[in-house]
């Protein structure tokens, strides 16, 4: 398999898993706004959508879009324990949070990212994102992660996006159960490495 990714960006989230489930898998780096891959490649033709993770399988597929590659990985490795079987209410529980980070989250720091965005759609944006944070805080003052109490798919996709709070001016510290969440999930040795792949620092 080699992932298409950038260093912080969301591809960090099947980039941790990769390598917690013990996978072999090559990097290939995207230059987001040259969108040219580190070996040269028009990266345009590799996703049409523009943008990080790309998974190519070794049959040369490609797999797009966090919640579908993250499902792919842990399904290829079931005794992980990283995601519940398909087709178990467990799993649904686990694709219900996917798809709250990627659309309640993920999709509100992306135009607070956007240099052309109004300043007054920034606050509105931060307003949300507290919101989501807040109740995100609740939850995790009585579970130690998304979904029960191991680290799974979604905790990798969280982890990922909450590393983004200090770059819009938000104060991961105003919520202390959502920052002893992150905490614990830094400290995963295979987190570290990724981290440490990308040239990446602890910022939230």
């Amino acid at each position: 398999m080699k992932l298409y990714f950038a260093p912080g960006a969301c591809s960090l989230a099947p980039h941790i898993l990769l390598r917690e489930v013990g996978a072999s898998f090559d990097l290939e780096q995207v230059d987001n706004k040259a969108k040219k891959t580190r070996s040269g490649a028009d990266f345009w033709e590799i996703n049409p959508k523009g943008y990080v993770p790309v998974l190519e399988l070794d049959d040369h597929q490609r797999l797009t879009e966090n919640p579908a590659i993250l499902q792919y990985i842990a399904d290829q490795y079931p005794n992980s324990g990283f995601a519940p079987a398909c087709g178990s209410f467990d799993r649904y529980r686990v694709q219900e949070w996917l798809n709250f980070v990627t659309s309640e989250i993920h999709k509100t720091f992306g135009s607070l990212f956007k240099a052309d965005t109004p300043e007054e759609y920034k606050a509105i944006a931060r307003e949300n994102l507290s919101k989501r944070y807040a109740y995100l805080e609740e939850h995790l003052a009585r579970h130690q992660y998304l979904y029960g109490e191991k680290f799974g798919i979604a905790d990798c996709y969280l982890f990922v996006v909450t590393n983004w709070l200090q770059r819009v001016g938000l104060d991961i510290g105003k919520w202390p159960h959502v920052k002893a969440y992150w905490d614990r999930i830094a400290a995963r040795p295979k987190v570290q490495e990724a981290m440490q792949a990308e040239g990446l620092k602890k910022a939230a």
